[in-house]
């Protein structure tokens, strides 16, 4: 069975961690969302100012797009998707998207964003990804993992449940 996967949370949280498991033990492929940022965000975020929507917009295109591509084969894709507007516009190209919410306190994703090395996304901006989060609500079925399990244990759940 071919998923399309997308790995969500604040910035710190473990995605690009996680998400690579997953889609290894599922034998698919794996794409971090920042990859898909242009130029004009990386470079807003380094300065330390926060996307507005209309600077998502066309990286949920971006990454809609790709989505769509992997219809039927699957892939992990992952991206912070804080507002459910986000996810709404990712699931218009790939109806059939599942959530993995990877989920946590802001006090440990904060530890962990700032122990990260040579990301741009600067630990400052982490309060504002809380802020911002609208976590899944029951009708769009996300997979809810703790971060503060292993991303070994966090990747196995998440498998269990999509297969589930």
């Amino acid at each position: 069975m071919s998923h399309l996967v997308l790995v969500m949370g604040v910035s710190g949280a473990g995605k690009s961690t996680v998400g690579p498991l997953i889609a290894e033990r599922l034998g698919l492929r794996f794409d971090d969302a920042d990859s898909f940022h242009p130029p004009a965000n990386v470079a807003k975020m380094s300065r330390g100012e926060p996307l507005d929507d209309a600077d998502r917009a066309p990286w949920l295109d971006a990454i809609g797009a790709h989505l769509a591509a992997h219809e039927g084969i699957g892939c992990v894709v992952t991206c912070s998707a804080l507002k459910r507007a986000y996810r709404d516009r990712l699931r218009v190209p790939a109806p059939g998207l599942r959530l993995v919410f990877l989920q946590g306190d802001l006090a440990l994703v904060a530890a962990r964003q700032a122990a990260r090395q040579g990301h741009f996304m600067p630990a400052s901006l982490v309060a504002s990804q809380f802020a911002t989060l609208e976590p899944p609500a029951p009708e769009e079925g996300a997979i809810l993992l703790d971060v503060a399990a292993t991303p070994e244990a966090l990747a196995e759940a998440a498998i269990s449940a999509l297969r589930a």
